[in-house]
């Protein structure tokens, strides 16, 4: 797959993105009228107006295609949860603290991701995040690990790992069972993890 990945031309890549990302509304179409359980490859190609073929050449199989659809709608959450990390570079737990509580209140509010969620674990896409979902896990956990590298560069790898991984899991929990307010569940686990998250990332260098 990289060899054919890196022999594609800048057209190609543009093409195949394209593709994916029309097949992706597809499925968000779907969804909005039927659960995961209901849907099949044949009605997500007929949506985006592909043939079944193509869909398959693209995705494998409909395993394959559900997790990359999942990591899709996780694309804007990460993308805005970078951003508040960002904007707290000068204070790891409050950095912890603001991307959680901002993921968890916009996945609560975000209507797929209701969609997505809310049935007993066979209607749904639920098992993609919890009992298929590492690789959901394994994507998350690299791009926080990223942003957190960036900003805190001199944290030891190990350690930025692992703080990823723990946060993109009690994320995934709290999402699929949430007790308290979006904000209560922030700060407890900053709290929670404050003392690893100061000795990992301590202070930025100047």
């Amino acid at each position: 797959m990289g060899a054919m990945a890196s022999a594609r031309t800048p057209y190609q890549e543009a093409a195949r993105e394209l593709l994916r990302k029309t097949l992706f509304v597809a499925a968000r179409d779907q969804l909005e009228q039927r659960p995961w359980s209901e849907i099949t490859m044949s009605d997500i190609a007929a949506s985006a107006g592909v043939s079944r073929q193509t869909l398959y050449k693209e995705f494998g199989n409909r395993n394959e295609f559900g997790l990359a659809f999942v990591i899709d709608v996780g694309e804007d959450f990460l993308d805005e949860v970078e951003a508040a990390v960002k904007q707290h570079l000068d204070d790891p737990r409050a950095a912890v603290g603001a991307a959680l509580e901002l993921f968890l209140r916009t996945a609560g509010e975000d209507p797929l991701i209701r969609i997505l969620l809310s049935d007993d674990g066979t209607g749904g896409m639920l098992p993609f995040v919890t009992t298929q979902g590492m690789p959901v896990v394994q994507w998350a956990t690299a791009r926080l690990a990223a942003v957190i590298e960036e900003g805190w560069p001199q944290a030891p790898k190990a350690d930025v790992n692992l703080l990823s991984e723990s946060l993109v899991r009690l994320a995934i929990s709290y999402i699929t069972a949430p007790t308290e307010a979006p904000e209560t569940t922030a700060t407890s686990v900053a709290d929670l993890l404050g003392p690893f998250i100061d000795r990992a990332l301590g202070s930025r260098p100047a």
